[in-house]
């Protein structure tokens, strides 16, 4: 221990007065490690067996119970690959244990509320660091300054108040993770909270772990399918990479999450749900959706509801991100739905006033953009030499009254790969989803779309850019000649088969012969009544009478002139809508 520059005022803890000789050889220690000082006896009848010499913010603690957690701390950090040799383990660590004098850094607390602490006296603690205070109750550094720390709380702070005292870990955040996770619902800590019982953790992961370098991941050019035609057609989205999903509230975004996570049964891809500021009753029909569906087999749910405190609710997504990573290290691919960043942020803003950080732009924190980089940058598809696991995120951002440019969508629209924006005007009208394709982009674009699905979908986005164009100016016109009328039946019909009944995800070979159907402009006589009905009876039908094509479209190959003429030939019959 290093020599401190100011003498230090120490007090010994004891149920007997220490005779004048221990008195001395305290007296002493303190001259050695802290530079001299007053050394004064307190009684403490609570100390039977042992005593506590407090030093500044040092404590030394010989008690019966210090010698113990030291014990304790001792068995807890064996580790046996072999069960068998556990016990063996166990017993050389007890016969060889000796209790040590250590300094134990204790802090006091001077505020408490609003699930944030103020603590003095940890001179020595770092940012991220894991707290422990009286009663059991966690709490994380979050702000350091010369004076004091400020830290959240993730437990009840009905048992911490002024005065409290609270000892360092000198542990980062963690949380467990592992199989057992797959099908539950948990809260932020790993606690499950769906009344399944406990669940058996394979290890345990810091919730803040540095982004992939460059080095270690490749090239996004895997597909991930979302089952929705106006997404695979047009933004599609890749493995590993981060799309964004971006609208007003009630616009369907969480419903293009659930679709897409339903989409991936059979695909072996792990989904991870982080529901943050949701209610606990919407929560709860999603889970049943997609118990009933047989997704929960293969998700995991993670929950930090409205109720929740705001620690809570920060934590929420890094650790979803970190059980992420428990998958994709192992080389396997993995699903993570962020919703909604908006109200993560809110939770973020709502800390960081309570420590008395200095609000910036909007009141957030001039931090809070690298709030959410660390958190996306985090996912990646891995090199071979990694495993070439994957991490696919799809945060969800709310807007309001469709500003794009607020601060927060502003921010993560600038991290995030591409953005899928789903339009109120669009939504009301019955287009669902409602993507706007003109305002959303996939930066990733064709590198993650399949050679048949490329060539299906063709000048799709072209066509309906001309639609939008030729409606707008038709409205101010009196007289629509018939080639213009042609032109935007055309472009009524792509945009009906954009529309998509919920939890009705398209397989790709469904997606490309209603592609080619429409684009070939067999469909232009269709009535708009039923028309998803219609584009079901057409795909039930053309599996029955031509599965030689599904089969060479589901091998991934181009799609050729003699398969793009056997679907056009079958949608021109029209014994389908019969």
């Amino acid at each position: 221990m290093s020599i401190k520059e100011k003498p230090v005022a120490a007090k010994i803890y004891s149920a007997e007065k220490p005779s004048d000789g221990q008195l001395r050889r305290f007296e002493d220690f303190i001259r050695k490690h802290y530079g001299g000082g007053t050394v004064e006896w307190v009684e403490d009848n609570d100390l039977t067996d042992g005593f506590k010499l407090e030093a500044g913010s040092d404590i030394y603690d010989w008690s019966r119970e210090g010698r113990l957690r030291q014990l304790s701390d001792v068995l807890s950090s064996i580790e046996a690959e072999d069960s068998k040799k556990i016990i063996p383990m166990l017993k050389g660590a007890v016969e060889g244990w000796t209790p040590k004098a250590l300094a134990e850094e204790i802090g006091t607390v001077l505020t408490v509320g609003d699930g944030v602490a103020t603590v003095k006296g940890l001179k020595k603690c770092e940012y991220g660091e894991i707290l422990l205070f009286e009663g059991g109750v966690r709490g994380m550094v979050q702000s350091i300054s010369d004076k004091e720390l400020g830290c959240m709380l993730f437990d009840d702070d009905g048992g911490v108040s002024s005065g409290s005292k609270v000892r360092r870990t000198k542990m980062s955040a963690g949380v467990p993770v592992g199989e057992g996770f797959i099908g539950r619902v948990t809260d932020p800590l790993g606690v499950p909270i769906d009344g399944k019982g406990e669940i058996i953790a394979s290890d345990h992961m810091p919730v803040e772990s540095p982004a992939p370098a460059i080095a270690e991941r490749q090239p996004v050019n895997k597909p991930l399918k979302t089952g929705l035609l106006a997404i695979d057609a047009m933004f599609p989205i890749g493995r590993g990479q981060r799309e964004l999903i971006i609208g007003d509230r009630q616009t369907g975004k969480t419903a293009i999450a659930v679709d897409t996570i339903l989409n991936q049964k059979d695909q072996d891809v792990i989904c991870i749900y982080v529901a943050i500021g949701q209610k606990a009753s919407s929560v709860r029909r999603l889970v049943k959706t997609l118990e009933d569906a047989g997704a929960m087999e293969y998700t995991a749910v993670i929950l930090a509801s409205a109720s929740d405190s705001a620690p809570m609710q920060y934590i929420a997504p890094y650790v979803g991100c970190t059980l992420g990573e428990y998958f994709m290290n192992q080389g396997r691919d993995v699903l993570i739905i962020y919703d909604d960043l908006s109200k993560h942020a809110v939770a973020y803003r709502s800390l960081s006033l309570v420590l008395g950080r200095s609000p910036g732009r909007e009141a957030y924190p001039g931090d809070v953009f690298y709030l959410h980089s660390r958190l996306l940058e985090r996912s990646a598809h891995l090199s071979s030499e990694r495993g070439g696991g994957s991490m696919t995120a799809l945060p969800i951002v709310e807007t309001l009254s469709g500003n794009v440019s607020a601060y927060i969508p502003t921010n993560i629209i600038s991290i995030t790969d591409g953005q899928i924006f789903l339009d109120t005007s669009l939504f009301r009208s019955g287009q669902r989803p409602a993507v706007n394709v003109g305002l959303s982009v996939s930066r990733v674009g064709g590198d993650a779309m399949t050679p048949c699905l490329k060539g299906a979908a063709g000048s799709l986005r072209l066509e309906l850019a001309q639609y939008r164009e030729m409606k707008v100016f038709t409205q101010f016109s009196n007289y629509v000649d018939d080639e213009i009328q042609k032109s935007l039946r055309f472009g009524e019909v792509l945009m009906s088969i954009l529309k998509q009944e919920q939890y009705q995800p398209y397989s790709e070979w469904e997606q490309v012969v209603i592609l080619v159907a429409a684009t070939s402009h067999c469909l232009d006589g269709l009535s708009e009544d039923h028309f998803e009905e219609t584009l079901r009876k057409l795909c039930d039908g053309f599996a029955k009478e031509r599965s030689d094509v599904i089969a060479r479209i589901n091998s991934g190959d181009k799609l050729t002139d003699i398969d793009r003429q056997a679907i056009t030939d079958y949608a021109k019959a029209g014994s389908y809508a019969e």
